[in-house]
This record gives structure tokens, sequence and C-alpha cells, in this order.
């Protein structure tokens, strides 16, 4: 057995994690200031209803790029790879700003997403690489101050941009963040160990994937306004996808080195904690991505206002990872603090859907704060717990897939709600129509409590075994 690599020095450390942290920033800034402006962008470009299409068609880029990303990086190293998820996403944001139309918005989103599916991955495998799981939580105020500052910033820039400039200065704004970023993090990573093993890539099963996922969304998309549910095209649609799917989840059987190697999952505890990731976070996700929809419609608010209004949404998420972080460091028991999140979660989306059109203003946005600081205490514990029962050398790999499936989750989930908000608005000239679009917005607030109710299930049957204080 190979001898294990000296540990980084703490300074070193130190470097490594505030290189990884741009990256980090360029990815949560990129989410927050986009779904501020996902209203005037379909209304901006012609195509209101296409609009679940912009943060889906990312996502979708994300997910298939994310696991191949966890190989390259063990194959080429992780500042390489980095490097090239950075240029990625930059080019992808350029693309973006340059776009006539909404098609061109939703392909050029897409290549963003390639890069984007290595940013948070590859930076939270990092810090794996260099810090201990019991050591882990005293680096995650670092972390929040980046998500913090995301949350905060981004709906208000958002809002602000899209109020008093052109929304292309939304895309714009990532470039010389990411020149930043690159430059920061080649720099920084050079003093990272290797934990390189040779990979081989697994191209058919992220096709598989992929076509599976956007067959399937597509339906949703179309189901009952572009065609009837019973129609031709969207049963060939949906059999399509439930084909694509039984084959990929073949090719992970058969494969020799599959997309997402099975044996990850031969704990039920990595079964579990992933599941419940991905229904939380996926939930959460699609909620936020509608959120705006109902603020600017049902509420009357302006972009910028808006904006203001979904700071607590954001950050709260951000306060929920600082409490679950304490709550590791401190207590044996720590899954305790996601258990009793979730439900506040769904207790307050479910007082949301009680009446979305009459509740007060301040007590939708107080409720949405809690949402997002009950959920929020759930992605560090089930992080730590799923790179805590595996072997170092299966970190990357690990983490690819643990962001995998929650991206999937969260790519699909959209689709869903957006079949949900367009079925209940009727058609999408009625997305100007307030008491439809807070009729739909109940059944979406529904919807996000039954996907926490998921999660709470699957966390509550995963394991804490107490964390590791070394390397091994």
């Amino acid at each position: 057995m190979a001898a294990l690599p000296p540990p980084v020095r703490p300074a070193a450390v130190r470097t490594i994690v505030m290189g990884v942290l741009l990256a980090m920033l360029l990815a949560s800034l990129n989410q927050t200031i986009v779904t501020t402006a996902l209203p005037t962008l379909g209304r901006t470009l012609g195509d209101p209803a296409a609009t679940p299409w912009v943060v889906a068609a990312y996502l979708v880029a994300a997910t298939a790029a994310t696991p191949l990303y966890g190989k390259l990086s063990d194959i080429h190293g992780r500042r390489l790879m980095l490097s090239i998820a950075v240029c990625l996403f930059v080019v992808g944001a350029i693309a973006c700003a340059l776009a006539p139309t909404m098609l061109a918005l939703i392909a050029a989103r897409a290549l963003q997403g390639l890069g984007g599916g290595g940013l948070m991955a590859l930076s939270q495998t990092i810090i794996a690489d260099v810090v201990a799981p019991k050591e882990r939580p005293r680096y995650q105020v670092y972390t929040a101050i980046v998500f913090v500052s995301a949350s905060l910033a981004g709906p208000m820039i958002g809002g602000l941009i899209v109020d008093h400039l052109h929304w292309s200065v939304i895309f714009w704004l990532n470039v010389p963040l990411g020149i930043l970023a690159l430059w920061r993090t080649y720099t920084a990573l050079r003093l990272l160990p290797r934990h390189e093993r040779p990979h081989k890539l697994d191209a058919p099963g992220a096709l598989l994937m992929v076509g599976a996922t956007v067959a399937l969304m597509l339906a949703l998309s179309w189901g009952g306004r572009r065609y009837p549910w019973a129609s031709v095209e969207i049963i060939g649609l949906i059999v399509g996808s439930l084909l694509g799917w039984a084959l990929f989840f073949r090719r992970l059987r058969t494969a020799e080195e599959p997309l997402i190697p099975l044996d990850v999952f031969d704990s039920p505890l990595v079964r579990s904690g992933v599941v419940a990731a991905s229904l939380g976070m996926g939930s959460f996700i699609a909620f936020l991505t509608y959120a705006p929809t109902y603020l600017e419609t049902a509420r009357h608010l302006s972009p910028a206002n808006s904006g203001l209004a979904l700071m607590p949404l954001m950050a709260g998420e951000v306060v929920g990872a600082l409490i679950a972080g304490r709550v590791i460091a401190r207590f044996v028991h720590y899954k305790s603090a996601p258990m009793i999140g979730l439900l506040c979660s769904m207790a307050a989306a479910a007082a949301i859907a009680i009446d979305p059109a009459a509740i007060p203003l301040p007590a939708v946005i107080a409720l949405m704060a809690v949402i997002s600081i009950g959920l929020g205490t759930i992605l560090p514990v089930t992080t730590l717990s799923v790179q805590n029962a595996v072997a170092q050398h299966q970190m990357g790999v690990t983490t690819g897939a643990l962001n995998f499936f929650r991206q999937l989750s969260a790519s699909l989930l959209v689709a869903v709600f957006g079949a949900i908000l367009f079925q209940g608005a009727a058609d999408p000239s009625t997305l100007h129509d307030a008491a439809a679009v807070a009729a739909a917005f109940r059944w979406i607030c529904l919807a996000t409590a039954g996907g926490f109710a998921g999660a709470w299930l699957f966390l509550s049957r995963m394991e804490a075994r107490p964390l590791r204080s070394g390397k091994g």
C-alpha cells in the first residue's frame, strides 16, 4: 500500500482554500444574479415560457460534466481541471451576453454549465484533499463569507442591472471575476498534494444521461401547452426518456468504468446521504427559480425590489450551513441540525401555500428565510458524511457523484415546477395575471414541502458516523 502524502502545512492550506473560494464565488454569484433576472429575460427575448430552460440548460450541462471533472481531476490533477472549468465558464458567459434570442441564450447557458459543473465540485474536492473531516467545519467560515456575499449582493445587483442597465451586463460581470479566479487558483494550487490515478471516461453514459434528461424536460415543458399530454409527441418524449434512463442505468452496470461507479453506493450511508441532499437541494433550487416570477407578478415588485426581497431566501441557506458547521464541530449527534431544519422548512413552505396572494409580504419574506435556513443545514452534513465514508483516493469521484445527483435532481425539479407554474397559469400570456400566478405558486410551495419531506425521510436513515480526525 502506497504511503500517504505528508500533511499540508497550515499556511499552504489557507492559500489553497483562499484560491478555490474565488471559484466558488464565481459559481454562486452567477446563480443568484441570473435567478433574479429570469422574468425580465423572458419578456425581453419574447419567450417567457422558455425561461425554465435558462436555468435547466445550465444544470443539465453541469450535471453531465460534474462526474467527468471528478475523474479527469483524478487523472490530470485538480489544478488543471479547475483552470479549464473557469475558462469554459467565462467563455459561456460571454456567449450569454451576446445572445440575440432565447434559444441562443439557452445554448450559451449550456456551455457555461459545462464549466460550472467543475467549479463547485472541484472546489469541494480540493478542500477535502487538504483538510481532514474533523477539522473541515473550521473552514466553513470562509465558505460562509463567500456564500453570504453572493447571496446578499447577487439578487440586489441582478435587480439593479435589469432596472437600470442591460440584462447582458449580468453575464459580462463574469469575465473580470473569471480572470481573477483563474489567476488566483492556478497559482495557489501549485501547493496542492497529488492523488492522481488512471481512469477511463464514459462519454456514452454522459450522452445517455443528457438525452434522457432533456427528453423528459421537453415533455414537461411542452405538455399541455404546445402539444396535448396524450399527443404522439409528448408520449414519444416520455417513452424516449424512460428508454434513455434504462440504457443509462444498464451502462452504469456494464461499462468498464461507468460515469458514476456503483461501488461508491455500496454503503447505505452514501446512498441515503446522496438522495437526501438531492431531494432537498433540488426542491430548493426549483423553488428559488420561480420565486421571482411570484414576487414580480403576484406581489407587483420591480426586479430591484424583488432582488431585495429574495436576499433573506439566499442568505438563509448560509446561516443554516453555519449552524450545521457548529453542530458538526461540537456535537456527536450532528445529524440533529438538518433533521430539525428540514421540518422547519416544510412548515414554512406549507404556510406560504395557504394563501400566496393574501399573506402579507413581510411574512412571505420571513417564511422564505425560514425555508432557506432549515434547508441550509442539510448540505454540510450530507457532504461531510459521504466524504467521511469513503477512502481518500475515491474523494474526487464520490464528491462528483454527490454533485451529479444533486444537480440532476435540480434540473428535473426545475422542469417539474415549471410545468406546475405554466399549467396553473394556463398559458404564457397569463404570467402577467397576478391571481393566476399566485394560485400556481401555491402548488409550487406544496411541491417544495413534499421534496423536503422526502429529504427528511432519507436523512433519518443515514448513519451518523464519527468523523475522522486524520486523512486516512
